[in-house]
C-alpha cells in the first residue's frame, strides 16, 4: 500500500507538470520570440530616425559615427541615397530575425539579430521551468512518503492489534492516529478487546467458582457412596442413597446457579422457602466433617421463618460460611437465625482467632485469604447472596460473625417485635 500511494501521488504530479509545463514552455517560447522581433523592429525605427536627423543637419554619416552615436546593439545594413551601402556590427547567419525600415530621405535600414540569442533565452527559461518541476517532484515524493507512512503505519498497527486479539491477548491499546476512519477502526477493535477480556474473565471466573463450589459436595457424595458400598444393611443403603440423591440435586442446582450468574448475575429464581429446612440440611451435611475434626455445629435462634431466595443458593452460602469456619476457625460453630425488621438473618460464628484486622474490609474480595486457600469461597457466597437480593456481611472480626440477610416472608403468627442485635 505504501508503494502504491507513493506511485499514485508521483504519477499525478508528473501529469500535472507535463500538462502545465509543456503549455508554459510553448507560451514562453512564443513570448521570447515576439519580444525579440519587437526589439529588432524598434531598433530599426530608432536607427532610421537617427539617420533622418543627420541628413537634415547635413552631417556626415559613416560606420564609425553610426556605431558610436546611434546606440546600435545589433547588426545593421544601411543604404543611403547616392552613397554605397555599409554595415555596422557583425553579420549574423541567414537564420536570423530581420527588420527593414525606410526613411524620409531615401535611406533604408535593415537590422538583424541571430535566432541563437532567442534560443539561448528559451533554453534559460526551460532550465528554470525544469528546476521548478524537479523541486515539485521532490516535494511531491517527500509528501507522498509522509502521507504513505501516516496511512500505512496505522494500518500495520491495527493489523497487529487484530492479530493479538486472535492470539488470545485482549488488552486494548487505546492508540489513535488523527485519521477519523482509522480512529473509528481502532475504537471498534478496542471495544472488541474489552468485550473479549470480559468474556475470558467470566469464563475463568466460572471455572474457578465451579471448581471451588463443587469440591465439597463431591467429597460428601463420595463419602456417601463409600458408606453404601461398605454396608449390607438395606435400610442403611436406602438412607444413604436418599441422601446421595439429595446431594446430586444440590450439585445440579449449584451448576445451574453458577451458569446463571455467569450469564447475568441479575437473573435469579428467588421464591419463598422454609429457612429451617436449609439450615437443618447444612448442619446434617457438615456434622460428620466437624465430628472428624473433634468439633461441633450447633443451632439457636428463631425458627419457623420463611425467606425469599433460591434455596440452593442460600445453601451454598451457608456451606461456604460453615466450611470457612472449619478451615480457618476453631471450637464450636454456632448458627443463629433471627429477625431484623423485614429481614431474616442467619449468623455463623465460631470460637477461632477471627479475621485479621488488615483483611476485614477485603475479606469478600477474590484471591483474598487469611491462610493458604483460594480466597474464592466468600466471594462466590457474596455473589450468590446478592443475586437473590440479599447481602452477606462480616459483622464482627473477633470472634468472627458472618451474617446472611434475606427478605423475610411475614406470617400472621410472627407479630412479635423484631429483635435487634
Amino acid at each position: 500500500m505504501r508503494r502504491r500511494l507513493i506511485n499514485s501521488t508521483l504519477a499525478v504530479v508528473l501529469v500535472v507538470i507535463a500538462v502545465f509545463g509543456v503549455s508554459l514552455v510553448l507560451v514562453e517560447t512564443r513570448t521570447i520570440t515576439s519580444t525579440a522581433e519587437e526589439s529588432v523592429e524598434a531598433e530599426a525605427v530608432q536607427l532610421v530616425s537617427f539617420l533622418d536627423g543627420r541628413i537634415l543637419e547635413k552631417q556626415p554619416i559613416t560606420p564609425e559615427i553610426v556605431a558610436d552615436q546611434s546606440r546600435l546593439q545589433r547588426y545593421a545594413l544601411i543604404e543611403l541615397k547616392g552613397q554605397p551601402p555599409f554595415s555596422v556590427g557583425k553579420k549574423p547567419s541567414d537564420n536570423s530575425i530581420k527588420a527593414v525600415r525606410e526613411g524620409d530621405h531615401g535611406q533604408t535600414v535593415t537590422v538583424m539579430e541571430p535566432r541563437s540569442a532567442v534560443y539561448e533565452e528559451v533554453a534559460r527559461t526551460l532550465l528554470i521551468i525544469g528546476g521548478v518541476a524537479l523541486l515539485a517532484v521532490i516535494a511531491a515524493v517527500v509528501l507522498a512518503i509522509r502521507q504513505a507512512d501516516r496511512l500505512a503505519s496505522p494500518l500495520t498497527d491495527l493489523a497487529e492489534t487484530a492479530e493479538r486479539l486472535g492470539s488470545g491477548d485482549p488488552r486494548p491499546r487505546h492508540r489513535r492516529y488523527g485519521v477519523p476512519e482509522l480512529d473509528r477502526v481502532a475504537d471498534v477493535l478496542d471495544a472488541s478487546a474489552e468485550r473479549i477480556a470480559r468474556m475470558l474473565t467470566a469464563e475463568r471466573r466460572l471455572a474457578a467458582d465451579a471448581s471451588h463450589q463443587l469440591r465439597t459436595p463431591l467429597t460428601a457424595l463420595s463419602m456417601r457412596l463409600e458408606e453404601i458400598s461398605a454396608t449390607d444393611d438395606p435400610e442403611t443403603v436406602k438412607e444413604e442413597a436418599s441422601i446421595a440423591l439429595t446431594q446430586v440435586e444440590r450439585l445440579t442446582d449449584v451448576v445451574e446457579r453458577l451458569l446463571t450468574n455467569a450469564r447475568d448475575p441479575r437473573e435469579g429464581s428467588a421464591l419463598a422457602f422454609d429457612l429451617d429446612e436449609v439450615v437443618k440440611q447444612q448442619i446434617e451435611e457438615w456434622r460428620p466433617a466437624y465430628r472428624s475434626a473433634g468439633r461441633a455445629v450447633v443451632r439457636s435462634g428463631k425458627q419457623g421463618m420463611r425467606a425469599v431466595g433460591t434455596p440452593g443458593a442460600v445453601a451454598q452460602v451457608l456451606a461456604a460460611l460453615i466450611e470457612n469456619s472449619l478451615m480457618h476457625g476453631g471450637g464450636t460453630v454456632a448458627i443463629r437465625t433471627r429477625v431484623v425488621g423485614n429481614q431474616a438473618v442467619i449468623e455463623v460464628t465460631d470460637e477461632g482467632p477471627g479475621v485479621p484486622a488488615d483483611l476485614g474490609a477485603r475479606i469478600f474480595e477474590r484471591t483474598i485469604s487469611g491462610r493458604n486457600s483460594t480466597g474464592i469461597g466468600l466471594a462466590v457466597a457474596r455473589d450468590l447472596a446478592e443475586a437473590d437480593g440479599g447481602r452477606l456481611e462480616l459483622l464482627q472480626q473477633h470472634p468472627p460473625v458472618f451474617a446472611l440477610f434475606l427478605s423475610r416472608v411475614a406470617r400472621k403468627q410472627e407479630d412479635e417485635p423484631p429483635t435487634v442485635r
